[in-house]
């Protein structure tokens, strides 16, 4: 496939990204304008932004693959995917905003006075967003390479480099603005030909997709060995909870106004997950008609980008794939900005920052170092990503999902909501659930299949790990009742007044 069309519909969406990123570097003069926007940002404008962000490259490419693949089964990829903002929404949404942190280290800092806990949180946000960055590199060198038959080290490198100047330019605000942009062009390029090849196929009479019976009926074994209903309760959960743990995520939360302005931030994501997340399920079982079998060469990550030029001719089925392209595009370019976004905070704050200061002499002012933490951000996982290989768009996000589950989830359900919550139990709950996921991760990676029960359980490791993060977390904190943070009770009372009640308490003292 060799497609003029889907290369200047990629060219387009890298030229939008940078010219709405460019508009951000107008207004980004202040810290607070790099790291959270200057917390200024509208519900609506922020729930888009989370949309662009949150559907990356296993929303737009593999979630179809996955149902093409193992049938109905993986329609709890969306639910659990858009559960997972209403788990959030309860649980943290209100109480992060504020926290007034800038970054979820800054949070654990600031709940558990623990410089300790910092720079464990510090590691286990740059592992996770790494983490989460590879499959998008991964997939838009698969999608650059599918339509225009460029080398695969091109569609990544284009990213990286995108990026890079996006989130350099102007931080946070910059990046608000393109994700916002970002959703919409997502939506429109993945429902737009959707519709159109289901119009085709109900005009033409074709019979309905003719699949093994396992396709269309839940929960059944793809192996002796599968374990579905164990495979599919540990996906959701990761999917819930993780969600709550993914740095990208909760940074957004901080560039609301206040808590109220999260919360109606985190409404408008549901629905804006909801209509997008109807439409992936339709290419997977488009492509069981246009694909009873795969052929030699394909993967399943590919069929959207497939169907079109598969199912209709000519110029109309090279305008459908240039508007796929160029949606997946959108995808990677937005998931991989918010995540470079969280990462190259970190990375200033605990890397680069001191280093300048002691350099200095001194405090280091404004955003130095910030440009160079955004090029180390990304350049790491793309070479990571031209050297492993590919598991799968939606099986590498979800490892992704479940270390964030593992351990940020305990972290703050116990720290908004429990204040016993000692250091060394919080500490505890961190190791124990990070080294249990990553673990399990690296074995399912790097070592033969192991089968059976010991396969299900390293490779979906959530149902399992993040209960033991949590109840580690509760025992060792009670058994440490000396190690409560002292001032406690003052950052419980900050995440749960509301900010006019503290506005009119301020007001009367």
């Amino acid at each position: 496939m060799n497609n003029p069309l889907s290369l200047a519909a990629v060219a387009l969406v890298c030229l939008t990204t940078l010219i709405v990123g460019g508009l951000g570097l107008r207004m980004s003069r202040r810290t607070s304008d790099f790291y959270v926007a200057g917390r200024t940002v509208s519900p609506r404008l922020n729930a888009s932004a989370i949309g662009g962000e949150y559907l990356s490259a296993a929303s737009f490419l593999g979630v179809a693959g996955l149902v093409y693949d193992r049938g109905v089964d993986m329609l709890w990829l969306p639910v659990g995917y858009t559960l997972g903002y209403l788990v959030l929404l309860v649980v943290v949404a209100a109480p992060m905003r504020r926290s007034g942190a800038y970054t979820l280290p800054d949070f654990a800092e600031a709940r558990l006075g623990s410089r300790s806990i910092r720079l464990v949180s510090s590691t286990l946000v740059i592992a996770i967003g790494w983490l989460y960055l590879v499959p998008q590199f991964q997939g838009a060198s698969l999608t650059l390479t599918l339509v225009t038959g460029a080398p695969p080290w091109v569609g990544g490198f284009i990213v990286m480099v995108v990026i890079a100047l996006a989130v350099g330019a102007g931080g946070m605000r910059s990046i608000t603005f393109v994700q916002a942009v970002q959703y919409w062009i997502k939506l429109t390029a993945l429902a737009v030909p959707a519709f159109v090849l289901l119009a085709l196929w109900f005009r033409s009479g074709s019979p309905a997709p003719q699949v093994d019976p396992s396709w269309h009926l839940p929960l059944r074994p793809t192996g002796p060995d599968d374990h579905p209903w164990y495979r599919t309760a540990s996906t959701v959960l990761a999917l819930c909870l993780g969600t709550m743990g993914l740095p990208h995520v909760l940074v957004r939360y901080y560039t609301n106004p206040d808590g109220n302005g999260a919360r109606r931030t985190t409404v408008t994501v549901l629905a804006l997950l909801g209509a997008f997340y109807v439409i992936p399920p339709v290419y997977g079982a488009l492509g069981r008609i246009a694909y009873p079998t795969l052929p030699d060469g394909m993967g399943s990550d590919t069929i959207v980008l497939q169907l079109p030029e598969t199912m209709v001719d000519g110029l109309p089925g090279q305008l459908l794939t240039a508007m796929l392209a160029g949606g997946a595009f959108a995808a990677f370019l937005s998931t991989a900005s918010g995540l470079a976004m969280s990462v190259t905070g970190v990375l200033d704050q605990e890397l680069l920052r001191p280093r300048l200061a002691r350099f200095a002499g001194g405090d280091v002012p404004g955003v130095r170092g910030f440009r160079v933490a955004a090029v180390l951000a990304v350049v790491l996982p793309y070479l990571v990503s031209r050297v492993s290989q590919p598991l799968g768009l939606a099986t590498t996000v979800g490892l992704a999902f479940a270390v964030a589950a593992a351990t940020f989830a305990p972290l703050l359900m116990l720290g908004v909501w429990w204040r016993r919550l000692s250091t060394w139990g919080a500490m505890a709950g961190l190791l124990v659930g990070g080294i249990s996921a990553g673990g399990s991760i690296l074995i399912t990676v790097f070592a033969p299949p192991l089968g059976g029960w010991p396969e299900a359980l390293l490779a979906n490791p959530a149902m399992w790990a993040t209960p033991l993060a949590l109840a580690t977390s509760i025992a060792v904190s009670l058994a440490t009742p000396d190690r409560i943070p002292p001032g406690t009770t003052r950052t419980m009372v900050r995440l749960h007044t509301p900010e006019r009640v503290a506005l009119r308490m301020r007001t009367r003292d």
